[in-house]
């Protein structure tokens, strides 16, 4: 039976942190204290059990560290420096691998560090505070482990940091990395050798699956593995380590290992994983994970992985607090309790009618995507039809593609030609992994879009709760099962009705007009404000159609680029068009004179400054300022885009055009404080933003309008990390068709047709 006392440890220790972390200070300092004397009196009197203690003296302890964590942050010097964005001296040691986003003023090398001696304004401070190193290209790139000294100046951070490092000098190394660190790094660049030959969607696959090193991968491929939920194959997760460990436990037997040494070689196996993977809070999470699931796997497991369960999430909570309010934790965590508390249930109900293997094959995935979706639904808005098939299918792959990669790796330090020929099954292994991810991705109703809002989450969360009892009585009888199996395989293959289109409360439409921009405002019935036409007539119109647009009162071109002007002719196309404005320079003349042929006139420019209301939409122009030029090397035409705040229904939108980032900074200044809840990325999720920018306007939604398979490299992945990292969901119409924003009670929607 699995021990429940020892998951209310956890679940206390969970909730402590997530009270301090999201509820004012007084706010979570009250309620830890009501819930910690009310607990304490249902003990002294009896009506529990003292042994329900634990659970909450968890909860006051990691609420006590998450408060304690964030007070040492906010009262750090480092902090206080920042706010007057000083220049100071520091000895810090970089603790992540250094990687390159697109900065405002060109790329820059992104790192987290610990900074232990600060000196500055006459003052010098020994310490240990976690900072964001933020260098410039130019800068040396500094290896993980590596200790050094320079002259930075501090910025402002969030709430995980005490400052942004921004060096003014050049480093100076006090200590190379240490030698785990260089062996980890030693491991991960042979990985990569061993399969540098391959395909090369499989070249970066292999790495991911070891070590979860995915920086190279397809943008597009990753958007496939998440709708058909094998995205946790693409991160360090506990089934690396149990893989991993599993092979080493293994060769140990086989090399004669029994009793305590087994132990003590799967600690060194846990060990040598957490370096190379790199010891950072998701990794040893994803350990924590892999160990508890390996306690799993042993006799009693049940009860010994549910009493680990709890452990380890205690204990992770008691370092690093702010884990709780990360998505892979929940995802991590939940599947770990899913599978230790409904699979073996489920596995028995279908063991009534077949093998243990399919029993267990089939039970496993599908209780870690019962107890995930919820969490991935959130965080996606979709939920996945594909994912038990695509999870079973590439199941057999897994493994060989993990142990065999990493193998691969380790002979290939001694001798690189019998590490490609050991990787070369891992290689073939992860060619069939990225080959499931794409056929399941290209099922008609491979996902279905979810709501993620209050409401839809907490029916979602019911419905996965009632298939905790309902699970076993449909699995073990072959014909309810069956049944069940196909009526998912019809929903999957084809495409239910879905309800009337364009979806109700609909505000924004992104139309997937390929590469280019077709955005359409509601006005009223049958009515929109339309900014940019796209590239293709036939697309624009047939988007137009589908919403039932009849009447344009006002349609704005950006600017005269072919990919958002070419398409006005299906703008036009049995519509009653009003007012067309543009932008004031002319430029390219060929789009300029197309549009001029298709209007029957010239567009009127658009007023820098001026707000009016068009049916339901507000709007007001924000960019470009009279007088104002590109700066050189930047495309004139697109710093010239007119930049449009709009409003519909209370939602809040930013149209950006093709602003390039020294527009953005511009508009950064004009506009002190912006807000939106939804951001129309500019120049298609060119890799060239002014990330700042973009991240500090509060959006909720980020839509990016691209083609497919374009030859630009739109979205850079770089931009797609920096607004997932600042809670963005970012739909893109390459992989989702129309994108609508819909405006529902308690906060914003996302319907999609791809």
């Amino acid at each position: 039976m699995p021990d429940l006392r020892a998951l209310a440890l956890g679940a206390g220790a969970w909730v402590g942190a997530l009270v301090v972390l999201l509820l004012p200070g007084r706010a979570a300092l009250g309620l830890v204290l009501l819930v910690a004397a009310a607990g304490t009196a249902l003990v002294v009197r009896r009506h529990v059990a003292p042994g329900w203690l634990g659970p909450l003296a968890a909860l006051v302890a990691v609420a006590g560290v998450a408060a304690l964590q964030q007070t040492l942050v906010a009262t750090s010097p480092l902090a206080a420096l920042a706010e007057d964005g000083a220049v100071v001296d520091l000895r810090l040691e970089v603790t992540s691998d250094v990687r390159t986003v697109a900065g405002q003023y060109g790329d820059l090398q992104v790192a987290q560090a610990d900074v232990s001696r600060l000196e500055g304004r006459g003052s010098a401070w020994s310490l240990d505070a976690p900072v964001v190193l933020m260098a410039d290209a130019d800068w040396p790139r500094v290896p993980l482990g590596t200790t050094v000294e320079t002259t930075a100046r501090l910025v402002p951070g969030d709430d995980e940091v005490a400052a942004l490092v921004r060096p003014t000098g050049e480093p100076r190394v006090v200590a190379e990395p240490g030698v785990w660190w260089d062996a980890a790094a030693a491991v991960r660049r042979s990985v990569r050798a061993v399969v540098a030959g391959r395909d090369a969607d499989a070249r970066e696959l292999v790495p991911a699956l070891v070590v979860g090193d995915d920086g190279g991968l397809d943008p597009a491929l990753s958007d496939d593995f998440r709708t058909t939920g094998l995205t946790h194959l693409l991160a360090v997760s506990g089934t690396n380590l149990t893989l991993v460990v599993g092979a080493v436990l293994v060769l140990g037997r086989w090399a004669g290992v029994r009793g305590r040494w087994l132990r003590v070689l799967a600690a060194a196996g846990i060990v040598g994983f957490v370096v190379t993977a790199r010891a950072e809070p998701s990794v040893v999470r994803a350990a924590a994970m892999g160990t508890v699931a390996l306690l799993g796997m042993g006799s009693n497991g049940r009860s010994r992985g549910t009493r680990g369960l709890g452990v380890a999430v205690l204990a992770l909570l008691l370092v690093w607090p702010r884990l709780a309010v990360t998505a892979g934790f929940a995802l991590s965590v939940l599947a770990t309790a899913g599978i230790l508390l409904l699979a073996p249930v489920w596995r028995d109900a279908l063991m009534r009618w077949t093998p243990r293997w399919v029993a267990e094959a089939v039970s496993i995935p599908l209780a870690a995507q019962v107890a995930c979706t919820p969490v991935v639904a959130a965080l996606s808005g979709q939920v996945s039809l594909v994912a038990v098939a695509a999870n079973l299918l590439t199941a057999p792959a897994v493994a060989p593609a993990t142990v065999l990669g990493l193998g691969g790796g380790l002979l290939g330090l001694a001798w690189t030609p019998i590490g490609v020929v050991v990787a070369a099954p891992a290689a073939w292994s992860a060619q069939w992994i990225i080959a499931v991810a794409r056929w399941g991705a290209d099922v008609p109703g491979a996902a279905v879009a979810w709501g993620t809002g209050p409401l839809a989450l907490v029916l979602l969360t019911l419905g996965c709760l009632a298939s905790v009892p309902l699970a076993p009585r449909v699995l073990r009888h072959p014909g309810s099962a069956l049944a069940c199996t196909g009526l998912l395989v019809v929903v999957m293959l084809v495409r239910p009705p879905s309800p009337g289109w364009p979806p109700e409360g609909w505000v924004l439409v992104a139309c997937d007009v390929g590469q280019g921009d077709g955005l359409v405002l509601r006005a009223g019935p049958h009515a929109a404000v339309i900014v940019d036409a796209g590239p293709d007539p036939a697309a624009m119109d047939a988007c137009l159609d589908r919403l039932e647009i009849a009447e344009v009162p006002l349609l704005v071109l950006t600017h005269f680029h072919a990919d958002h002007v070419d398409g006005v002719a299906g703008v036009l196309a049995g519509r009653e068009v009003g007012e067309v404005e543009a932008t004031g320079l002319l430029e390219p003349a060929d789009g300029v004179r197309d549009v001029g042929a298709a209007l029957g006139r010239d567009p009127g420019p658009a007023s820098y400054g001026s707000t009016r209301t068009v049916g339901d939409v507000t709007l007001q122009v924000v960019w470009p300022r009279p007088g104002v030029r590109a700066d050189p090397g930047e495309s004139a035409p697109n710093d010239a885009s007119v930049v449009l705040v709009a409003e519909v229904d209370g939602v809040r939108i930013l149209l950006t055009g093709d602003v390039e980032p020294s527009a953005q900074a511009a508009l950064a200044r004009d506009l002190p404080g912006l807000r939106v809840d939804v951001l129309k990325v500019p120049h298609h999720g060119s890799r060239h933003q002014d990330l700042d920018w973009l991240t500090s306007l509060g959006a909720r939604v980020a839509l990016v309008s691209v083609g497919a398979d374009n030859d630009y490299g739109h979205p850079a992945p770089d931009l797609l990390a920096a607004l997932d990292a600042a809670g963005l969901r970012t739909w893109r119409t390459d992989t989702s068709g129309d994108v609508v924003v819909v405006a529902r009670e308690g906060g914003l929607g996302v319907v999609t047709r791809d």
